[in-house]
């Protein structure tokens, strides 16, 4: 109980607080709850399975992308729920990171970081030419569309609608390190050859944790997007990957919210 109670009290000041803040704080507090769940999710790999990215920033730009892409059919009539357009980035995520995954996971230690790179490298560099999917160097724009009465038009509204998606993607990646499957993932980390000596496929195991871990930072990208409304090629960008990896080494990879201190330090030093 003792150890819940400081995440509870720090929600509960999270929810109380914004309203009376400026808009400027609230816009701040908004890009450290998103930078702090691509970090959750980045940690995941590195912290949990002991697999050290250097690309993770593809799964975010992408997830980026599929948000906006989702919010211009929004606008066009596409009846979707403004509150979910993160679903799909979780679900490019998801499958992006499958695909990615299954080949960066045939290597390991250095070999599997360079392969992450190169994975985001060559989204950056295709990025740019590939006009009906990013926009060019522009990139791609939308609005955030009205939806049951929430207009979506303050730093206020989707301040919460981010705090809900990342309260729910903590508890999500936080029962995850509870089941038996989160156990293995531990057990990858210390001691790969033991796992398959006990007769799991250790390969398939890492591919989806991968998987995972792109998914939840698709999310991350997705609350980017809706927060902008726009989103270019830079996203892509390995200063964008390497700020996570910063970001969670300094807060701590081995304390689960570890990750959460280094993203609020660092996205709060940048303003």
């Amino acid at each position: 109980m003792r150890t819940l109670l400081l995440p509870i009290i720090l929600l509960a000041l999270l929810i109380v607080i914004p309203p009376f803040m400026g808009i400027a704080w609230q816009n701040a507090l908004v890009n450290v709850l998103i930078a702090s769940l691509f970090a959750l999710a980045f940690n995941l790999l590195i912290g949990q399975a002991g697999l050290l990215s250097f690309g993770h920033a593809a799964y975010f730009g992408l997830g980026a992308f599929a948000a906006l892409h989702l919010m211009i059919a929004v606008e066009d009539g596409f009846p979707f729920p403004t509150p979910l357009v993160p679903l799909a980035g979780a679900a490019v995520g998801l499958v992006i990171g499958l695909i990615a995954g299954y080949f960066a996971t045939m290597r390991s230690g250095v070999y599997f970081a360079l392969v992450t790179l190169a994975i985001a490298e060559l989204f950056h560099s295709l990025a740019p030419r590939l006009q009906d999917l990013f926009g060019g160097e522009a990139g791609v724009s939308s609005m955030r569309m009205p939806w049951s009465g929430i207009i979506f038009g303050s730093t206020l509204e989707v301040y919460y609608l981010t705090l809900t998606w990342v309260v729910l993607c903590a508890l999500a990646l936080w029962s995850y390190t509870r089941t038996p499957f989160g156990r293995l993932t531990l057990a990858l980390r210390d001691n790969e050859q033991r796992v398959r000596f006990l007769g799991y496929n250790a390969h398939s195991s890492k591919v989806i944790v991968f998987a995972i871990s792109a998914m939840f930072t698709g999310v991350a990208g997705a609350l980017l997007a809706i927060s902008n409304e726009t989103a270019n090629y830079s996203l892509f960008a390995s200063d964008v990957s390497a700020q996570v990896v910063l970001q969670t080494f300094v807060g701590g990879s081995t304390i689960f919210f570890g990750p959460v201190i280094g993203a609020a330090a660092f996205t709060f030093f940048s303003f």
